[in-house]
């Protein structure tokens, strides 16, 4: 599994999740998804966004998405990338990824636990039941 990850906007404490995810795979030598990070998007599997979305990064995010051939899982990792987290009402911000594009799978926390993350994967590839599905929440 190649996988491109995207920091759209975050303070890398999910990005830390990712990475700890991957490198403990590579570490310890047992990869049963074979997770791996690739350089170009054209190359991957499936895309995983961290960080909520600016105005200004709209147009380069669906430029990553049409990058993305064919119908390749997006996952929002974090509270940001599913609704604009703790900044959801500034001027600046759209909210989250899937005010852009569509999302397959969301993992919410702040950040998620590497084993989170690991589910969240495993249920976008379809492996294990899906647990979480991008929602918005109706203020007032």
């Amino acid at each position: 599994m190649q996988c491109y990850h995207a920091n759209i906007g975050a303070c890398n404490g999910c990005d830390l999740e990712v990475l700890n995810v991957i490198n403990a795979f590579l570490l310890s030598k047992k990869n049963p998804l074979e997770m791996r990070l690739v350089r170009y998007l054209k190359n991957a599997d499936m895309l995983l966004a961290t960080g909520s979305v600016s105005r200004g990064a709209v147009k380069k995010i669906r430029e990553l998405r049409e990058s993305l051939s064919g119908s390749k899982p997006v996952i929002a990792i974090g509270a940001c990338a599913i609704d604009g987290g703790p900044w959801k009402k500034s001027y600046n911000l759209v909210g989250g990824i899937d005010k852009v594009l569509p999302v397959t799978c969301c993992i919410p926390g702040c950040p998620p636990t590497p084993e989170a993350i690991l589910q969240g994967i495993e249920a976008a590839l379809g492996l294990k039941k899906k647990l979480f599905t991008p929602h918005r929440y109706k203020e007032g």
